[in-house]
């Protein structure tokens, strides 16, 4: 049970707080206004605490606190802290899928869109998200009729650029050739702006430049020209037509609903820009928190516009009014650079529009309900399973799997996948490139790796047990029972409940003879999974466990072990193509690791430079005559043609 700290040792002021686990693990992250009142407040009898809250103070071990200035820097502290820790005592949110997105490279010389899905990236412009990716193509279709801009890779079009032909879309009016200097920068930009003017909803200024550009042209008697905006013209309004829910002004908001019950919530959004809907989006959180819809609605509001890709309006319509709503008005003005407001609609068109948005988060929730308890049943029935056939003393709500790829001894790699509650976790997944084995020797490799991890695991563990200064500078920290620095940054989280090797007797002798010597073998299980007839070894017994063929516990066995030799081949993979690469132009005067990389990413490829002539290595601007030619002889003389790169 966590330790009360002592009287008067934690401030009166404005922080974020967190509860942390004897093993180090952060269990919760909380911000107040007070941490003195907020922090004292935990500390009362477990009846008088809702059921969660008990719980964590239960689990926890310790508290410890950083100081903030403003309620609002609390807030983003908040997030931050639970981004990076991912507590298991905070809500979490979580997209029901991945939604496509139309992005545009703003920030490249000649701009383009594409359809793009996950991780955001800066220097590009986001619009939506859609409902599906057939709803995106689409809308790119209709819009390059109008707006021709480049929708090719950037090695395609510099491929083009120097055969200096255009590709197929230019010739059927798709694109505007910049790649062959068929359009000027300016004109280019034109269209770039046209484009994104329609995709953040302003259309019914462009649809008045094209009819006054299609009446001026038939004036002139220019019928072929007028006729081409009339095209343009008929494929805005199409692709316009997908929006069917306007408002009464053109207002930029976002609409904001929730649906649920007590242990699950989905968050529907709604974007509205000029008054048109242009994208939504779908959210889950766990309530694993005991907040009310308010104190949701507070966090919410601060993990969707954390890095919002399509930017903060001006205002947002929410159900009931957030908690702390100063602190989080604050923290979105921050964000956008100017106020916003967040407000309750009570009657009018936007009060309908958040009622629509409402029905579409509740029938959101049952779709999301119906899946996640087969989904979790299913899980629950594997770890189940695993712990009573593998005999171990918990179920494996974490487990770390391992696999080992070379070729013929060569770039020796070996992965670690980890499952948590039957789902993978991609963000603890880890490589090692192994050093230490000469030749082809996969016991050995193993045990490298598996004592490199168990050692960064013991090491962790003794340096959390031992108190240390703060980690940051000028921020007041505090602690009661673990020390006085705030939780850093763990490389392995913390100790699985079953390590699972990928093979058989050999490499199960290898991982307990590891754990032996770290003095983990009493706090590791471990297990091997052979290959050829799906067998399971086990500490204790020479013969294997073999289980039954349909089961969901050798089904997740199953995921593991192939997760792990996926993530190992990967890596093995891009470390050859790396060596080949390094070997074909190694010991070039003049060409280092940075031109190189450039070089073969402006080529598409090692097999694309070697088709290169000596004249377009010469046309480079940033790469010296000298060094292009020498490049062009390493890879056109004999020698080099017989000596495939990577194998001398």
């Amino acid at each position: 049970m966590v330790t009360r700290p002592p009287p008067g040792s934690v401030p009166d002021a404005p922080g974020s707080y967190q509860f942390v686990g004897g093993d180090g693990r952060v269990l919760y992250v909380g911000k107040a206004k007070s941490l003195r009142q907020r922090v004292n407040s935990y500390f009362q009898d477990p009846a008088n605490l809702a059921g969660r809250t008990a719980q964590l103070v239960a689990q926890a071990d310790h508290v410890e606190w950083v100081v903030v200035g403003t309620e609002a820097e609390a807030l983003l502290l908040e997030h931050n802290l639970i981004q990076r820790f991912q507590p298991r005592f905070n809500i979490r949110l979580k997209d029901d899928k991945s939604y496509p997105w139309l992005a545009v490279t703003v920030s490249d010389e000649w701009p383009r869109p594409a359809v793009v899905r996950g991780r955001k990236r800066r220097g590009v412009r986001y619009f939506g998200p859609y409902p599906n990716v057939g709803a995106v193509r689409d809308t790119l279709d209709l819009l390059l009729r109008s707006f021709p801009v480049r929708t090719c890779s950037d090695a395609k079009f510099r491929s083009h650029q120097r055969l200096g032909r255009p590709c197929l879309l230019f010739h059927i009016e798709r694109c505007s050739g910049p790649c062959v200097g068929a359009v000027d920068h300016e004109e280019y930009d034109r269209l770039v702006g046209d484009l994104t003017t329609f995709l953040a909803g302003d259309t019914a200024s462009l649809e008045r430049s094209l009819e006054t550009s299609m009446r001026e042209a038939a004036d002139a008697l220019e019928f072929e020209r007028a006729s081409r905006y009339r095209d343009k013209l008929e494929a805005v309004r199409a692709a316009d037509a997908v929006r069917q829910m306007e408002l009464d002004r053109p207002e930029d908001l976002d609409v904001l609903a929730l649906a649920g019950d007590e242990l699950e919530a989905a968050a529907q959004v709604f974007q509205v820009r000029s008054g048109r809907v242009v994208g939504r989006s779908s959210h889950f959180v766990d309530r694993v928190e005991d907040l009310d819809d308010a104190g949701l609605v507070g966090r919410l509001l601060v993990d969707l516009y954390a890095e919002p890709p399509a930017g903060v309006p001006r205002q947002i319509l929410v159900p009931v009014e957030p908690a702390d709503a100063d602190a989080v008005r604050a923290y979105l003005a921050d964000r956008r650079g100017g106020p916003v407001a967040v407000r309750v609609p009570v009657r009018g068109p936007k009060r309908a529009l958040l009622d629509t948005v409402a029905r579409n988060a509740q029938e959101s929730f049952a779709r999301h309900r119906l899946q996640r308890t087969a989904d979790h049943n299913s899980r629950a029935r594997a770890l189940e399973a695993l712990q009573r056939q593998l005999g171990l003393p918990e179920a494996p709500l974490r487990i770390e799997c391992y696999d080992m790829s070379h070729l013929q001894g060569t770039d020796y790699v070996g992965s670690m996948v980890v499952f948590e509650d039957g789902l993978p976790k991609p963000s603890d997944y880890r490589h090692f490139k192994v050093t230490t084995v000469p030749g082809n020797d996969d016991y050995a490799a193993m045990e490298e790796v598996l004592t490199r991890r168990l050692t960064a695991l013991v090491e962790e563990a003794r340096q959390t047990a031992q108190p240390g200064p703060a980690a940051d500078a000028g921020a007041a920290t505090g602690a009661a029972g673990g020390g006085t620095r705030p939780p850093g940054r763990r490389r392995f989280a913390y100790p699985p409940q079953l390590l699972l090797l990928d093979g058989g007797l050999g490499q199960l002798h290898v991982g307990m003879r590891v754990l032996d010597r770290l003095g983990l073998s009493d706090r590791v299980p471990v297990a091997a999974l052979a290959k050829s007839f799906e067998e399971v070894y086990r500490p204790g017994s020479t013969e294997p466990l073999r289980l039954p063929r349909q089961s969901e516990a050798l089904y997740l066995l199953q995921r593991l072990r192939d997760e792990a030799h996926r993530f190992a081949v990967s890596y093995h993979r891009t470390l050859r193509g790396r060596r080949m690469t390094v070997g074909a132009l190694d010991g070039v005067r003049g060409l280092g690791p940075r031109r190189r990389s450039r070089l073969v990413e402006q080529f598409g490829g090692l097999g694309e430079l070697r088709k290169a002539s000596r004249e377009e290595l010469a046309g480079l601007s940033w790469l010296p005559a000298e060094v292009g030619a020498a490049v062009y002889e390493r890879l056109h003389t004999p020698l080099a043609a017989e000596r495939r790169p990577g194998t001398a």
